[in-house]
């Protein structure tokens, strides 16, 4: 048994089958892959406290499968020291942290805290893996909770963290009690579930849907799921039980004898009318005017019967806002730009029936289109009292599982989201056909592009496409063959980085490697996903580098030279931002041997006294090239001496100097270095004397060591040794305190990090981006990423492209996405810069490439709002009232008019413009939006 292995069982006294950290990571790595090969509705997955399994993972190793945002254990992944180092094995599993404080731990169902992010405050992990770390450390409390199959074809799985909460008000005696289920279980279970509680027969008992405390609809004994019966997370269910022998509930009877208008929330498709819409209760029928409810596409038979869809006749339409129905608000904010978007709020008021498309294989059958037509309707019909988009949520969980529960999510992704299925349901045409896409070849752009377009065109033809879908030209170009492709594909928003997201910050010190001047570090921008070769030419410019001049680059670690990074097509991905990266400038030309020079101090205070000490690096080493050969020590110790020439101190008598130290300055230091070319050549003289003068006394002769790549001394260099030739020559150089006295060493230490983490500089108005530069940094080319690879057809490879971007047709409707969020597997961040956006006359002419002789004149009408952080963000909306030329604030349920100057913060997020032309309607003008058939 080895040392190691001792350590285990020791620290795993009373535990079971104690295991090495690679053996348990490689265990459960399998148990990941089994389970994950195995997924179906009803598997139990385990929560598990990301505070204790991030110690987990920095002991035995990332999981694959599982991950987890913590710091620590993203460093400890990205870390290059040996193994050796291993964490501390953690104690028992510890979930304290994320259980609710309102448990009882003995019971049979522990709840978690409210709004906790996975990855972030917990992970998910297979049953099969829980019973194995338990097995390993014990702890808990254990918290299963079952995987559920969502969305219209149930292939898309979930665990269902946080289950359906309830409040049950017995009508009996007004009593509350709370119930938990599965957002899956039946109304058949509820019933059973209420019942038992109440000690009510279930046959005697009636439960209703008391969403906001008023009676919504009958909740009908069958197989319906909670989820489909659209009811939410905290909502009240209120359960009626008769005296004896009134059973008026359950005939459809109030206690008065009147018939009960049951309202469900969904009937069936053959109730639905669109067309002609009803006709009000003041008798007149409704026109065209934005302001009117038509009619509600799900409920038009009802109208009489429900005073939920009065038009509040004198009142505004538009001025609705929608209820929070629990981290809703991201929803509601993209809801309030498309509902308030003119040629949308037209069509939706109008009969649109025939164009739903229910046979589309990519569609929703029709049913999201009018979930959001009924929103729509309701909206513009109910003044300014707020709404509750149960139906439309529960739509949306339906056919997008990603959306349902009650966590935030991002406005954005919903956005496209609802448009893409908005576009599919309202789909014009009802069979795709095929069609092969043709490379450009060379021919005219115009050409091509209406090619793509019409090839579009007759696979999609829609509202969206009408109004909302514009066309850009892709060019691609391979780096190895040459290779070009254009493409031209259709867009419903763009995406626009800030500037800062697409390019990086780096700082590099520069060091001469012909001693003629001090290190000094720049810091530049480069593209993100650019390569070495553009952080070298940025280093050029920035440090002035002569033609006949060239820079090495090579990250520094531990006070040694990691590596180099002498491929010009490295991907600067590879270089972290707490690295440290230095460029060495050195001389064109044929160079035979890289001398490579690392400092040492002998450190007399270590335990190691035996032999006086122990010598330890420090400062960062010092590149420079020889072409002599053969080469000896002799000109080792003259190029040591060259290279360490700016840090050499002079007396004050030979050169005045204001940074005087122990009588002794740096020569060339200081904010002086480059005051005069006079000053230069004195300090150059004093340099050239002072250095001649030591050698001649053989007071700065150097103690240089022979050192293998492992940084072990081999022998010692004297000036007569001849060293053996090769491409690297790799010594040390063993400081005492009377090169201490001669050299300045300070300007070898405190390397600066390629970006200093945490540092923040405090944003200023003047300091905004315009929305222009934005759109600049969107169709600036730009290598591809590493994870998004081109396939080259001419090399049959896989190849890292410049891609190019420019805008072709724009729609009338545009929408601009800022891309504020940034993600990856270990770091989320959130960019608060402001963006300076018109309001009026957006005028992007020079953009477009093509010249159809549209106008490119944008006005802007809606905005999408993010506050805060990541965890706890929230989203408002602004929306112009175009008739009133007015913009009100849409903070869920609270609306409020605002002023114009008001709309710009750095929180806009989502921008949404319309085409400024006499067809659209614009400052009060009429409108007839233009949908082929």
């Amino acid at each position: 048994m080895t040392i190691t292995d001792s350590r285990f069982l020791i620290e795993n006294e009373g535990s079971c089958l104690p295991h090495p950290p690679e053996e348990e990571n490689r265990i459960i790595a399998e148990l990941m892959k089994d389970s994950e090969s195995n997924l179906k509705e009803g598997n139990l997955y385990y929560i598990i406290s990301n505070r204790w399994f991030s110690r987990w993972q920095r002991y035995a190793g990332p999981c694959i499968g599982i991950f987890s945002t913590d710091e620590q254990s993203s460093d400890c992944r990205q870390s290059k020291v040996a193994c050796s180092e291993i964490s501390d094995r953690p104690g028992p599993i510890d979930n304290s942290d994320i259980v609710s404080n309102d448990n009882d731990w003995e019971g049979n169902y522990i709840e978690i805290r409210r709004m906790l992010e996975e990855g972030s405050d917990y992970v998910l992990v297979p049953q099969k893996v829980w019973e194995k770390l338990y097995e390993w450390y014990s702890g808990g409390p254990p918290l299963p909770r079952k995987l559920i199959s969502q969305g219209v074809e149930h292939n898309k799985y979930n665990v269902e963290v946080y289950p359906l909460c309830l409040k049950v008000i017995d009508s009996r005696d007004n009593s509350e009690s709370v119930i938990k289920l599965s957002k899956k279980a039946t109304i058949c279970e509820l019933y059973e579930i209420v019942c038992k509680l109440r000690g009510v027969e279930q046959e005697k008992a009636c439960i209703w849907d008391y969403f906001n405390e008023k009676k919504n609809s009958l909740l009908i004994v069958s197989d319906q799921t909670l989820e489909d019966a659209n009811l939410m997370m905290d909502q009240h269910i209120f359960l009626e039980v008769p005296l004896d022998g009134d059973h008026s509930s359950q005939s459809g009877m109030d206690s008065g004898g009147n018939e009960l208008a049951l309202v469900p929330l969904e009937p069936s498709r053959s109730a639905v009318s669109i067309a002609g819409g009803p006709t009000l209760s003041n008798g007149h029928s409704i026109g065209s005017n934005f302001n009117l409810y038509q009619g509600s596409s799900l409920n038009s038979v009802l109208m009489d019967t429900d005073d939920r869809y009065d038009v509040y006749r004198g009142e505004k339409g538009g001025l609705a806002g929608l209820q929070n129905l629990g981290n809703t608000c991201f929803m509601n904010s993209a809801i309030q730009c498309l509902v308030h978007t003119p040629p949308l709020v037209e069509y939706f008021l109008q009969d649109y029936s025939e164009e739903i498309n229910m046979d589309n294989p990519l569609g929703m059958r029709g049913e999201l289109a009018l979930a959001f037509g009924d929103l729509l309707r309701k909206l513009w019909s109910s003044g300014r009292t707020a709404v509750a988009p149960r139906v439309f949520k529960g739509k949306l969980a339906r056919f997008a599982p990603q959306f349902s529960g009650y966590n935030q999510h991002d406005s954005q992704e919903l956005l496209a989201f609802l448009l893409d299925g908005l576009h599919e349901d309202l789909n014009r045409v009802k069979q795709k056909p095929y069609i092969e896409m043709k490379d450009s070849d060379g021919r005219p752009d115009t050409e091509v592009a209406f090619e793509c377009w019409k090839n579009h065109m007759a696979r999609n033809d829609s509202l969206i496409v009408d109004v909302c879908q514009g066309q850009y030209k892709s060019t691609l170009v391979c780096p190895v063959c040459g290779k070009i492709s254009i493409t031209f594909d259709p867009f419903m928003y763009l995406s626009l980085p800030l500037p800062s997201t697409v390019s990086r910050t780096m700082t590099v010190t520069v060091f001469y490697g012909d001693g003629s001047g001090l290190p000094m570090p720049y810091t530049v921008n480069v593209l993100k996903h650019g390569c070495c070769r553009d952080l070298s030419h940025a280093l050029s410019t920035a440090c002035c580098l002569n033609n006949d001049e060239m820079l090495l680059l090579a990250e520094v670690y531990e006070h040694k030279i990691y590596r180099y990074l002498e491929n010009p097509l490295e991907p600067l991905a590879s270089i972290k931002d707490d690295e440290h990266i230095v460029a060495y400038r050195l001389k064109r030309g044929e160079q035979k041997t890289k001398l490579e020079i690392i400092h040492r101090w002998l450190d007399k205070c270590s335990p190691d006294n035996m032999k006086g000490g122990e010598r330890k690096l420090f400062g960062t080493p010092l590149v420079t090239y020889f072409g002599e050969d053969p080469l000896y020590g002799t000109h080792i110790e003259a190029a040591v001496h060259r290279i360490l020439s700016p840090l050499r101190r002079v007396y004050c008598s030979n050169l005045s100097h204001s940074g005087k130290e122990n009588g002794f300055i740096s020569v060339g230091g200081g904010e002086q270095l480059a005051s005069s070319s006079a000053q230069y050549g004195s300090r150059k003289q004093a340099i050239e004397s002072r250095e001649q003068e030591g050698t001649s006394s053989g007071e700065s002769s150097f103690q240089l060591v022979l050192t293998n790549e492992r940084g072990l001394s081999c022998n010692r260099i004297e000036k007569d040794s001849l060293i053996k030739p090769g491409q690297l020559v790799r010594v040390s150089l063993d400081w005492t305190d009377k090169e201490h006295e001669l050299y300045d060493a300070s300007y070898l230490r405190d390397l600066p990090e390629v970006y200093k983490t945490g540092f923040t500089v405090k944003k200023t108005r003047q300091e905004a981006i315009s929305l222009f530069s934005c759109l600049e940094a969107f169709l600036t080319e730009e290598p591809l990423g590493p994870d998004d690879m081109w396939y080259c057809p001419r090399c049959k490879e896989h190849r890292q492209a410049t891609k190019k971007l420019d805008l072709w047709k724009l729609p009338d409707i545009l929408v601009f996405h800022l891309k504020r969020f940034s993600y990856n597997r270990y770091l989320k961040n959130k960019l608060d810069t402001f963006v300076n956006f018109p309001i009026r006359n957006l005028d992007l002419t020079k953009y477009v490439k093509s010249k159809d002789g549209q106008s490119y004149v944008y006005d802007l009408y809606a905005i999408s709002n993010h506050y805060g952080g990541l965890g706890g963000g929230h989203y408002t909306a602004y929306a112009k009232l175009i008739d009133e030329n007015r913009w009100y604030h849409f903070d869920d349920s609270h609306v409020s008019p605002v002023t114009e100057a008001e709309i710009k913060s750095s929180a806009a997020y989502v921008l949404f413009y319309q085409r400024a032309r006499s067809n659209i309607k614009m400052e009060g003008e009429t409108s007839h939006c233009h949908t082929s058939s």
